[in-house]
């Protein structure tokens, strides 16, 4: 009888037949051979089931899964279902992974028994396509080094690629597995497992690399929009640092920070008064509340602070300024762009 895995790989796929042999060699190349894959065919019209059936007859650790189109969350959860080993890498059918990819996330997770997920380096590729902002989010998130820093910066953004974390099952499924909730169903896991004290960690080294393309799930669905994944990080605020609160500071009077004062106010939150550097807005009144400049800011007397400056570099300018002023991260406030 074979040896249990010591990994099981969580891949949904539907019609990923163009990228999919590549995803499959790549697994397939791994220095550690103990692992199992759990591809899940979500509904695929084109070859895709053609590939997968000829790799799980060719390999046995290919077990394959067919649903008729019940869309992702479905089909992670019923894949997470039959996931026999105590680890479970996530992958997708359009992604790499480097050789050593699951050997070395399986010795951190093994050395560190404290941590519930370790996430890895990752690189878009090809790189003649990417945008200045896909290139940004890829710095800043490869930047989160230590579980201090991802939970620091967990509201800024996803913290972690999907497809390149690895994670303990049994966390994983007493956290309820994966939720459909009008937004990216993987931040909404992150956030619900840093609510249960889960510690991350992330590997430096590039062992996953992401391919972008036009038809990625994170360009294409509503649940991956920026209005939907604004409304997971105020969903998860108000249950955390803004619980209780009937009011709040905003630091930035821009698009991304009126964007947060509708969201809030629908959710019964005012905002008492708004932050800001430029000096044509400060001095102002928007939305029933003062535009002030940080210097002149009233003693906050427990309200709580959000910062929403959408402009690139604004957050560390912020955070420099913060410190000057004798304010503290996560206590006085929270960056939520």
């Amino acid at each position: 009888m074979p040896a249990p895995p010591l990994v099981s790989i969580l891949m949904p796929v539907r019609n990923e037949a163009r990228y999919l042999q590549a995803a499959l060699s790549s697994l397939f190349r791994q220095t550690l051979p103990q692992w199992e894959l759990i591809a899940i065919d979500d509904g695929s019209t084109d070859a895709t089931p053609e590939i997968l059936a000829e790799a799980a007859s060719a390999d046995p650790r290919v077990r394959v899964l067919r649903l008729p189109g019940n869309g992702l969350v479905t089909a992670l959860n019923a894949g997470l279902e039959v996931c026999r080993a105590t680890l479970v890498a996530r992958m997708d059918g359009d992604d790499i992974c480097h050789p050593q990819r699951l050997a070395r996330q399986i010795a951190f997770l093994d050395a560190h028994p404290d941590v519930g997920l370790v996430a890895c380096g990752f690189r878009h590729f090809p790189r003649s396509t990417l945008k200045q902002g896909m290139i940004g989010y890829e710095t800043w998130q490869n930047g989160l080094a230590d579980h201090d820093l991802i939970m620091r910066d967990r509201f800024v953004e996803s913290p972690f690629v999907h497809p390149s974390v690895m994670i303990r099952r049994s966390l994983l499924v007493q956290a309820g597995g994966y939720r459909a909730s009008g937004w990216a169903e993987d931040y909404d896991l992150w956030l619900r497992l840093a609510e249960m004290g889960t510690r991350f960690a992330r590997l430096h080294l590039p062992l996953f690399f992401w391919r972008d393309h036009p038809e990625r799930a994170t360009r294409t669905l509503d649940d991956y929009s920026v209005s939907a994944f604004r409304s997971c990080k105020a969903h998860y605020l108000l249950r955390s640092y803004l619980s209780g609160s009937d009011s709040v500071i905003i630091a930035g009077a821009g698009l991304e920070g009126r964007a947060w004062q509708r969201l809030l106010e629908m959710h019964g939150v005012r905002t008492s008064c708004w932050l800001d550097v430029d000096p044509r807005k400060v001095g102002r009144t928007l939305h029933g509340a003062p535009v002030v400049s940080p210097h002149d800011m009233p003693r906050t007397n427990g309200l709580r602070m959000i910062v929403a400056i959408g402009v690139r570099g604004a957050r560390e300018q912020f955070r420099a300024l913060g410190a000057t002023l004798g304010l503290r991260e996560g206590l006085d406030f929270v960056c939520v762009a």
